[in-house]
Formats: C-alpha cells, sequence, structure tokens
C-alpha cells in the first residue's frame, strides 16, 4: 500500500494544547452542547517519554527479592541515564536512552518496613513481651532468609489463597484473610519511608527537564484477583507529608480508596488520580458489570470511577492487558506476551481463565453497555505502558532488559522466579512505556494529559503516535506536514469525545506514526473499532488502515504477514523491510450514526528478536520452553469516544427521562 512519507527530521509533535479545551469530565457539557470544531489554544505540545510504575528496595517484595541498594534517588539516576551499580549482580548498568519523567510507585503496605528491619533502623513501636518475642523470631528469620537468597519463600508464604465462593465478593470471600502483623504497629516506619521517597522526588524533579511525580501502589489482591492502582499526584512534598499513603491494609475494595482521594484532596489540596493495571490476572474484578460487591453499576459509581481513574495500564513486564484470543478470536494479534499466572500461593488449584473484565478492549466495549444504560460510561480510559519493575531500574530495552525482581536480572536466574510457582522469568516481558502529549515537561502539564486521556503506551519502543477524529481536515498541506495543528483546530485528539452532528456523515481519522529511531521499522498501522450494534451488543473489528511492502488485502480483510529478518544465531534484526513513517487519513466505512463506538490505534514495528532469543544466544541454549525468539513490539493510542447525537430528555439516567 503506498503511504504519504516525509523526513523524519521534520519538527515532528508540535501542535495545540488541547488541556485547557477539555472540561473537567464530571463537569462536561452534555452532548448537544460540545463543539468539536472551535478553535484551540497556541501552545505547542510535545511528547515525553516516562514510567509510572517503578519499585524500589522500599517495596517489601522488591526488598525480598534481591533488591537491597536502589532505592529512589538511584532509581531517578538511572531514569536520567547516569550509570548505576545494579543491586543484584554488581554490574554497572545504565539506561540506553534517559526517560523524561519518572513515577517511584512503591508499595503502601509495609513501605519500607523489611528495608528498616534488615538494616536495623526499624521504628519499632511497643508491644507485650509475648508479642516482642514472636517478632523478635520473625525479625531473625526474615534477615537470615534475606541474607541467604531464600526470602522469597517468605513473600510466597504471604500470597493469597483461592476463593472459596470464585462468582462472590473476593474481598468478603471467607478464605481472604490478610497477613498478620508480625512486626506490630508500623507507622513510624512507613512515615519516615514515605518522607525518605517524596524528598527524593523533590531533589529530582527539575521543571522542564525531568519530572519526579509523587506516587505509591495500592496493591489490593483478594484471593489472588488483582485490583492493583498506582496512585500518582502532581504536588510537591511539603503537601504530599500531609498525608500517608492509602494500602490494602486500609481496604481492599477501590470504592474506599476513591473516597480517600476524595477526602485527602480536599483536606490537603493535593489533586490525585489512580491507575489500574495488571486487568490482565484480575479474575474479572477490575472491569466488572457489577460491582465488587455484586451492586448494579450506578451513576454515582461511574462518575467517581471515570473521576479518579483516567487511565489504565495496557502493557508491562507482567503481560500485556488489551486483549486475549479467547475474547477477541478474530484478532491474529491477540495472543501477545499472554500473562497466564495468579499472583497466589497454589496457582495450579485455578488454571488461567481469561475474562472480558480482565482486559482493555472489553473493558471499553463494557463502557459502552453501561453507559447506554445509566448514561455515564465508568471505563472511559485512555491507555499508558509501564515497568511494574522491582529492581529499581526502568529497564525497557530487549538487548538491556534486567528482569522482573533483581534477582532475574541474569538468565541463570529466570527459571528459578517463581519460587514454587509455576511462573518463571521466560515468561516476562521487557515491556512497557507510557507517552504523553504535553506543552511542557512538568508535574501539572504531564498530570493534565493524563486527565484528558491524551495519553498512549508502548512495549518498549519509542514511536511517536498522533491519532484525531474529527467531520473534516481540509486545510493539510501537500506533505501533511501541519497535521498536529490542523488535528487540534478541527478535531480532538486520543483520550477525546467525537459527537455525533446530525449529518450522518462518517468521521475522519488523522493518524501519524514513525518509528523509534534506535529499533526497527515499522510494518503496519490499525484501528480497532468497538461499538453497540442495533441490539445494544458489544462487537469489534480491527481495520488494517496502512501497511508496508506490496501486500494486498484478502477478500476477508486480513493483511498477509511479513517474513521476519532476525537471525536466530546473532539475534540482529536486518532492518530491511518496513516503512520509517506513516501518515494517513482514514474513515470507518462500516460507520453507523446512530451507534455509539471507540476507536483507538495500533502500531507495529517488524517483528525483532526477544530478551528470551538473545539471553539464548548468550547461555548457547536452546530457547527455553517454547518461549518466543521473535516478537512484534508496538503502540497502542488511547482511544477516541463517539457518540450519536442524542436528545438529553430520552438519555437513561436523566432526571428528564421519562
Amino acid at each position: 500500500m503506498k503511504v504519504s512519507l516525509f523526513s523524519l527530521v521534520m519538527a515532528l509533535g508540535v501542535g495545540t494544547d488541547a488541556a485547557a479545551v477539555y472540561a473537567e469530565q464530571e463537569n462536561q457539557k452534555p452532548p448537544e452542547l460540545v463543539d468539536n470544531n472551535v478553535q484551540r489554544n497556541n501552545e505547542q505540545t510535545n511528547l515525553y517519554w516516562g514510567d509510572t510504575h517503578l519499585h524500589t528496595s522500599y517495596s517489601f517484595d522488591a526488598f525480598m527479592s534481591g533488591n537491597e541498594t536502589i532505592d529512589p534517588d538511584a532509581a531517578y539516576r538511572w531514569a536520567k541515564g547516569l550509570p548505576i551499580v545494579h543491586p543484584y549482580n554488581r554490574s554497572r548498568v545504565q539506561i540506553g536512552a534517559p526517560l523524561d519523567f519518572l513515577v517511584v510507585a512503591d508499595h503502601a503496605e509495609l513501605m519500607g518496613v523489611i528495608r528498616a528491619v534488615n538494616n536495623d533502623t526499624a521504628e519499632l513501636a511497643d508491644v507485650s513481651w509475648w508479642d516482642g518475642v514472636k517478632r523478635w523470631f520473625a525479625i531473625r528469620t526474615l534477615k537470615s532468609k534475606i541474607a541467604d537468597g531464600t526470602a522469597g519463600e517468605v513473600f510466597r508464604s504471604l500470597l493469597p489463597v483461592s476463593a472459596a465462593n470464585p462468582d462472590g465478593d473476593p474481598v468478603a470471600d471467607p478464605n481472604n484473610k490478610l497477613p498478620g502483623g508480625a512486626f506490630g504497629d508500623t507507622t513510624k516506619i512507613e512515615t519516615t519511608a514515605w518522607g525518605d521517597i517524596v524528598e527524593a522526588a523533590e531533589r529530582h524533579n527539575s521543571p522542564g527537564e525531568f519530572t519526579a511525580m509523587i506516587g505509591w501502589e495500592w496493591s489490593s489482591i483478594p484471593t489472588g484477583a488483582n485490583l492493583h492502582r498506582v496512585v500518582i499526584t502532581p504536588t510537591d512534598a511539603s503537601t504530599a507529608k500531609q498525608f500517608l499513603p492509602y494500602g490494602s491494609d486500609n481496604s481492599q475494595y477501590p470504592q474506599d480508596l476513591w473516597n480517600w482521594l476524595q477526602s485527602t484532596s480536599e483536606a490537603s489540596g493535593a489533586e490525585f488520580l489512580a491507575i489500574p493495571h495488571n486487568s490482565n490476572i484480575s479474575k474479572g474484578y477490575m472491569y466488572p458489570s457489577v460491582t465488587l460487591k455484586g451492586e448494579k453499576i450506578d451513576r454515582a459509581y461511574a462518575e467517581t470511577r471515570q473521576r479518579w481513574e483516567p487511565v489504565s495500564e495496557i502493557t508491562q513486564i507482567k503481560g500485556d492487558s488489551e486483549t486475549h484470543p479467547v475474547l477477541s478470536p478474530n484478532d491474529e494479534f491477540a495472543d501477545f506476551e499472554t500473562y497466564g499466572f495468579y499472583i497466589q500461593q497454589e496457582p495450579e488449584t485455578e488454571p488461567y481463565s481469561p475474562k472480558e473484565g480482565d482486559y482493555i478492549r472489553s473493558g471499553l466495549k463494557r463502557g459502552l453497555e453501561i453507559e447506554a444504560d445509566i448514561g455515564v460510561n465508568p471505563y472511559k480510559f485512555g491507555v499508558v505502558g509501564s515497568t511494574d519493575a522491582h529492581g529499581g531500574l526502568s529497564a525497557v530495552e530487549e538487548d538491556n532488559f534486567l528482569g522482573k525482581f533483581a534477582r532475574d536480572s541474569i538468565p541463570e536466574n529466570k527459571a528459578s522466579f517463581g519460587i514454587g510457582r509455576t511462573v518463571n522469568g521466560w515468561d516476562m516481558a521487557a515491556q512497557g512505556l507510557a507517552a504523553v502529549w504535553a506543552p511542557e515537561n512538568t508535574r501539572e502539564a504531564i498530570f493534565s494529559a493524563f486527565k484528558r486521556r491524551e495519553v498512549y503506551g508502548t512495549t518498549g519502543p519509542r514511536m511517536r503516535v498522533r491519532f484525531f477524529a474529527g467531520w473534516g481536515f481540509d486545510e493539510l498541506n501537500e506533505d501533511q506536514s501541519n497535521l498536529a495543528e490542523v488535528g487540534y483546530r478541527q478535531g480532538v485528539p486520543m483520550g477525546g469525545d467525537l459527537f455525533g452532528n446530525g449529518n450522518g456523515q462518517a468521521p475522519e481519522f488523522l493518524i501519524h506514526a514513525v518509528r523509534d529511531p534506535a529499533t526497527v521499522n515499522l510494518e503496519r498501522v490499525q484501528v480497532v473499532k468497538g461499538w453497540l450494534d442495533k441490539d445494544g451488543k458489544p462487537q469489534e473489528k480491527v481495520f488494517n488502515v496502512a501497511w508496508s511492502g506490496d501486500r494486498q488485502i484478502t477478500g476477508d480483510g486480513d493483511l498477509p504477514t511479513l517474513q521476519h529478518t532476525v537471525d536466530l544465531e546473532t539475534g540482529k534484526t536486518a532492518n530491511t523491510i518496513g516503512e520509517p513513517e506513516f501518515i494517513l487519513k482514514w474513515r470507518d466505512p462500516e460507520f453507523n450514526p446512530t451507534e455509539r463506538a471507540f476507536y483507538y490505534v495500533r502500531v507495529f514495528e517488524i517483528p525483532s528478536a526477544r530478551h528470551s532469543l538473545l539471553d539464548a544466544i548468550a547461555l548457547q541454549a536452546d530457547a527455553y520452553d517454547g518461549r518466543p525468539s521473535v516478537q512484534q513490539e508496538r503502540a497502542y493510542t488511547s482511544s477516541i469516544w463517539y457518540t450519536p447525537q442524542v436528545n438529553t430528555t430520552d438519555t437513561p439516567g436523566s432526571d428528564k427521562a421519562e
């Protein structure tokens, strides 16, 4: 397919700032009052790369898995491009390309406690004589296992067990028992640790150059159902010290987290948002059709969730959460880095079973259904990638991947990652990254981009992607280098809403994708559409809209795959196929103006070597346990939602609806 190309050295990423245009979600105008062709302001937006999900030695599981030395300060120095001594193998390591921003997101639960106990710096609260004896034995055992490298056994013993009632509320399940507090009241330790974390962020935050965003992880995992959220705030250290991070030891219900964010925001003036992650192993509970307690989702729930969770994590080390072959059987790219391992003690008793509530695409479709019923979409979220690395080093390059934990950073240790569980380091993926379109590299600008969902995620490569929708883009110049300017002025960017204009015509989409100059060329661009049909049933379809070479679309809409150019003996990719860039306008040939829909873009690189192949070559061994040697890295944009022109008196949930 022939596409329009222009030089990679063109000024890319220049447009107008949409931040001021989009109202806060809870104050959004009704559809019939929104004009998507209004004049935007003239502030430029630029692309910034970062990781919103990194753990350091202040996380209990990170410390017990070999990371005793990479604290927040070292994590920021790595992200800025400085050489660091690895916490496990003690080699000098360095990121290939520095990040623009980083969120150190250590677990709120036992924040800094294991580190302090092991280092004899713990401020332990007074306890009774007998509790003191038990605490002494617990500390002695823990320090011994940390010293001999077997502390992972302790970590496994803290993991949950399967639910007694698999279809019920996992928090209320009789098998859901939180681990006992062997160390007693750890508030003093956690307060000290939180102070260290926010002060490190303050030291490394340099507006306009590098953003150190303050955050933490709320790690609810009742009976192995992963409900984790990363909480981030653009506030400064002095404000952040007014509160202590809310953890799942406070409550395992997301609604209680949102309530805490609301009350804490009112009390401190801090802004917050929460980013769900690893929905792929949530046992269907991340994007459910009812609340965790089994109650119908109402407008209050939907509006609250939409406010606090405008973004979800679509890809990371523990697998890809876009979709699954069971849920998207007609999508040839659905089975990518599928991670089928629950975080629990006895995984063999509950084989992995993908559910609609586990994946981003089915969650987006479910959101359309709920919106059609109650008038609000609780799952109108953008997407990012991030690492969830626990070695303190945000490493996503395939040839520079340092594993999930510190200990599995070397190939010989990958097989022992699971600590008695079936998963191991070969099942992990070197991904992902968060991409943000913002006017400047500051806490406030990046946070605002997250709130308006003008963000996207990749599995590691830094592909530059723009995505706009509108009712006609008629001011593009000959080489289309003004795409961003026109896209903002005449349409809405990724993360935005497009409302029916009443004339029945299909919207037009502008798509611009540029390869990462440090990796390989691009293979294709796809648009993924989800919609509600005339019967209100969710549907999906993947459109190939641009591709490299002389391939032709088949009668059933498929595009022949490219033969990879990876040398399996050396791991090198011959970058002789693919394109450096795609730029195009596209209309949905099956558009129905009466149907709610969302659209997002997937951009694929040509196949390249996976870290498993590179390690196998280094070890002079065959590929491990059937893990792939070659993969196709990709980018996922946030969606653009289309809403038909409606009469508010007929909108479900409206005060005027009959």
